[in-house]
């Protein structure tokens, strides 16, 4: 061996050993003079600080850190000099074990092996004023440094570091800010490349509270984070990088990465998260308890791909920006309205709606981009949809569909109306509360097309084919266009609006006033007669059970409502209306319904070769009962009467009577279901003016007249302009006293005509021939003259099987003294004519 290398190693074992002497010395010295060592150090550390800091023991570990220097402390406590008036103590550590590399020192240089905290408590607060106890730590002056001077100061490193069983809280009561971290174990290793520093941490730590705003809550609330990061910092541009790698949070794995920049005053940060596949409720709970609020009010049954970025600032107050897509694909979404199934969107949120408008609840908004969905098997699309404002959310978008109308039953109900064939396409922007649904309804403007559409309105039994409607919303009212019904051989076109009607279909839908124009080439009204019939439900037999009916009870209601209770206005334009035999030409009228009620006005139609008007009203019930007051114009009596089946009658019928009728009608009764008179339901009166008429064939006249006027023409009786009055109760007809004159006799008539039993009419009828009565110019001497001679009294009574039986009136004498003694009694009580 060389003697320089015998001479080296000598020398190299003498320092050997007397660094283990120098240890070995020091460990000796310090567990001798602990006390005295132990408040050089605190005092020394006091001098930098504004507060104190205190150390139950110090022991060094020798062999534990060799061959660096190691201490262990003991009841570590960090106090600023405020603590008296806040009480967070900075750092209260049980044991606090440091080493630190020996070789390091020799060259002024401060490089920490290994720094290991256990069983410690760090609280970082700061009051509303914006003090931190963080300013226990004195800042030093900034002295200006000549560039060409070296630098020489030294730095100091950590190697390694660990932490466990410790509670890390930062409390910004000036920014609302809370981070309160209960951590598991910290290991981590470090690097000191030229640029910076790089770090690899494993964590395994409960995040307690995650808030930026703990006016809105944590997030990540109670979760534990597990996993791995590798950090680094750039000298040069002050920001550490956390390169993205998995973090478990609670029990889903995420992607994160994050960026904090330390050069900014107030630390801004940039945080990134992704999900592959997570629940949407695992994923709302991550979030701050705001936003939860709003989120769950939906739900999905399959996992998402979600993302969330987050930037702010640490020293800052308010939240930060969120921003947060997910991708959703087949899945099944639960709402308050209902489950839509086949579901897929693209959405985001964000709490920057509106730049400008901060960064908040009011400013913050959902979009959901592509959504595709089936609702109760009915297939939409919505391309974008908005919901905006977390406080109060609102949700706006456009919303197209088209399907079998068919598909409309299950959603209406089983109770109302049932389509059986035809399409709808619509297209709908909306705009709906999604919070407070029973006192804000949804607002929708569009329109809805259905064509070619049979549909069942099964209240009233009604059947309407080939039908098709246009359903145009606005901002307030509704119009319905383009409507064609076609029940039977009636074909009917209406156009109608609904004004403020969704404000009154969700509020009041008793009170909506639908105004309908409607015009017809023909109508048969006995295809109508189900609008007569009294509403009335049966229970739901649907197979889908008690769930499904209950989910359907909501819109069943409110449409059952909305139709039954609501108003109609209806204007009338018909060319042709049929009923039964009845024809009507040129049809106007004016007619509200409501609450079971049929209002007529402006009521004018043609028939006969004449024209009629009439008001009136119609009370549905079991009986339907009406009202009405009719005025009939020159109307030929022999098509009129066949076209009513002669109101009755069964001895004087349309085949008796010849002429033109004038008449004013005012009667009430009840009419069925069927459209038939209630039997002795009628009441009221009718005034008759004739003319140019001619009483045909008529039995009871021929069966007197063959006996008292042989070689008179009875088949074809003329007469000039009869005037009469019969008043209606029931099933008896009271005729006025009524004078005939005609071109075979005269005759006075007045009795009670009965549609069952109790006919007694009195007939005065002159043998004498007024054939050549008419040429009597002054009608005084022909009034005299018409009942000179001998006059036959004859009275009409009940005869068998419903016919009418002729008889002598024995008692005329005394029926006519009674009649004038009543005559007499009603001119003394009838008050005077008023004087025009």
């Amino acid at each position: 061996m060389p003697k320089w290398l015998k001479i080296t190693l000598k020398i190299a074992g003498a320092l050997v050993g007397l660094i283990i002497i120098m240890f070995i010395a020091l460990t000796v010295y310090v567990n001798n003079n602990k006390q005295k060592v132990l408040a050089m150090i605190t005092t020394e550390l006091n001098k930098n600080l504004n507060g104190t800091l205190t150390i139950g023991t110090i022991d060094p570990t020798l062999f534990k850190g060799f061959p660096g220097v190691s201490v262990e402390l003991k009841d570590v406590v960090l106090k600023d000099n405020r603590w008296a008036q806040h009480h967070h103590t900075l750092l209260t550590a049980k044991d606090l074990e440091v080493s630190v590399n020996a070789s390091a020192l020799l060259k002024g240089e401060v490089v920490i092996n290994k720094i290991d905290i256990s069983n410690a408590d760090i609280d970082l607060f700061t009051d509303s004023t914006g003090y931190s106890n963080t300013s226990i730590f004195k800042t030093k002056p900034k002295v200006e440094k000549d560039p060409k001077e070296k630098q020489t100061s030294s730095s100091t490193q950590i190697g390694r570091f660990s932490l466990n069983k410790v509670n890390f809280v930062v409390d910004d009561r000036h920014a609302y800010k809370l981070f309160k971290f209960a951590v598991n174990d910290i290991q981590g290793r470090m690097e000191y490349p030229a640029k910076g520093w790089n770090a690899d941490i494993d964590l395994n730590t409960i995040a307690n509270s995650f808030s930026f705003n703990t006016k809105k809550g944590s997030f990540m609330k109670n979760r534990l984070l597990k996993g791995h990061f590798d950090i680094s910092y750039d000298y040069a541009s002050q920001v550490i990088n956390l390169a993205p790698n998995t973090l478990n949070i609670g029990d889903n794995p995420f992607t994160v990465g994050a960026q904090f920049n330390l050069k900014s005053p107030e630390t801004d940060f940039t945080i990134n998260l992704k999900a592959d596949e997570i629940l949407w409720n695992d994923a709302a709970n991550l979030l701050a308890a705001n936003i939860i609020k709003s989120l769950k009010m939906f739900d999905l049954k399959k996992p998402i791909d979600v993302t969330c970025d987050l930037k702010g600032s640490f020293g800052g107050g308010g939240d930060p920006l969120i921003y947060v897509t997910a991708k959703v694909k087949n899945n099944v979404l639960t709402t308050r309205g209902g489950t839509v199934e086949d579901c897929s969107f693209n959405g985001v949120f964000s709490n920057n709606y509106i730049n400008g408008k901060g960064l908040n609840d009011d400013n913050s908004v959902i979009k959901l981009y592509h959504f595709n969905g089936s609702y109760k098997n009915i297939p939409f699309t919505i391309d974008t949809a908005f919901i905006n404002n977390l406080n109060t959310p609102v949700a706006t978008g456009i919303f197209r569909s088209r399907f079998p109308v068919t598909k409309l039953n299950p959603v209406i109900g089983d109770e109302s109306l049932k389509f059986t064939k035809g399409i709808v396409d619509l297209k709908l922007a909306y705009k709906a509360d999604i919070v407070n649904f029973k006192f804000t309804k949804p607002f929708v403007t569009g329109n809805v097309d259905i064509k070619n559409a049979d549909v069942n309105y099964l209240p009233r039994g009604l059947i309407f084919k080939n039908n098709s409607i246009a359903l145009k919303f606005t901002d307030k009212d509704l119009y319905i266009n383009n409507i064609r019904l076609q029940n039977g051989s009636s074909v009917v076109y209406m156009q109608g609006k609904v004004s403020n009607f969704l404000n009154l279909y969700y509020t009041d839908p008793q009170k909506i006033l639908i105004v309908w124009q409607i015009t017809s080439p023909q109508i048969h009204l006995g295809e109508f007669l189900g609008f007569l019939n009294n509403r009335g439900y049966e229970s739901s037999k649907s197979s889908g059970g008690a769930g499904k009916r209950m989910s359907n009870a909501k819109i069943t209601n409110q449409l059952n409502t909305a139709f039954d209770k609501g108003q109609a206005e209806l204007h009338l334009r018909l060319a042709k209306v049929y009923y039964k035999k009845f024809l009507a030409t040129s049809v106007n009228a004016d007619i509200l319904l409501a609450d079971n009620t049929m209002k007529m006005r402006n009521v004018s139609l043609k028939s006969s070769g004449g024209s009629l008007s009439l008001s009136g009203l119609v009370l549905q019930g079991p009986t339907n009962n009406f009202a009405i007051s009719t005025t009939i114009n020159h109307v030929n009596t022999n098509t009129f009467f066949a076209s009513f089946n002669n109101f009755g009658l069964k001895d004087f019928t349309s085949d008796n009577l010849r002429g033109f009728l004038s008449a004013r009608v005012d009667i009430k009764g009840g009419i069925k279901n069927t459209g038939d008179l209630v039997p002795k339901s009628i009441k009221g009166f009718a005034q008759v003016n004739l003319t140019d008429g001619a009483l045909v064939n008529f039995a009871p006249i021929k069966s007197v007249g063959k006996f008292a006027f042989p070689f008179r023409d009875l088949d074809n009786i003329t007469f000039g302009d009869l005037k009469a009055r019969f008043d209606l109760d029931g099933d008896k007809i009271k005729i006025a006293p009524m004078q005939i004159n005609s071109s075979v006799l005269n005759m006075d008539v007045e009795g009670t005509y009965s549609l069952s039993r109790g006919t007694n009419i009195a007939i005065d009828v002159p043998l004498r021939n007024p054939k050549n009565d008419s040429k009597i110019a002054d009608e005084t001497e022909r009034n005299k003259k018409r009942m000179k001679g001998i006059v036959l009294h004859i009275l009409a009574t009940d005869g068998d099987e419903g016919k009418i039986k002729i008889k002598w009136n024995k008692n005329h004498k005394k029926t006519k003294a009674d009649d004038d003694e009543q005559k007499s009694d009603d001119t003394q009580q009838a008050p005077e004519p008023k004087q025009n």
